[in-house]
């Protein structure tokens, strides 16, 4: 039984990898493919209190717009004005949301070495 618990704990670690790498591969394959007609966008907010707010949306613009309206997130409403520090474009809808359950599933310090070496939005 033991070295079942240390197989699942090593599988732990290594699928969540694997699958933000596959994710990201498929944001590079259509960046730039659906950026002009719109598409579907993974965002990353940097509140006013040194917070990470991740969402999806088919206008960036429009919804940072909403988020320091207070219009947003619950989350965000309260710790506004944000600002857009990490975004990424799918293809599809599914593709979109996939990548953000990972980004959320991530620790703050993964966030943090996304948002430094993702080129500028």
């Amino acid at each position: 039984m033991r070295f079942i618990g240390f197989v699942f704990s090593a599988l732990r670690l290594i699928v969540p990898k694997e699958f933000n790498q596959r994710l990201q591969i498929m944001a590079e394959s259509s960046a730039g493919s659906d950026a002009e007609s719109g598409g579907h966008h993974v965002y990353i907010l940097r509140c006013a209190d040194g917070t990470y707010y991740t969402g999806y949306t088919t206008d960036v613009e429009r919804r940072v717009a909403e988020h320091n309206a207070g219009e947003g997130a619950r989350y965000t409403r309260g710790r506004g004005p944000v600002e857009l520090v990490h975004e990424e474009t799918f293809a599809s809808q599914s593709a979109a949301m996939q990548r953000e359950h990972a980004i959320k599933q991530l620790r703050r310090s993964a966030k943090e070495q996304l948002v430094r070496t993702a080129p500028e939005p």
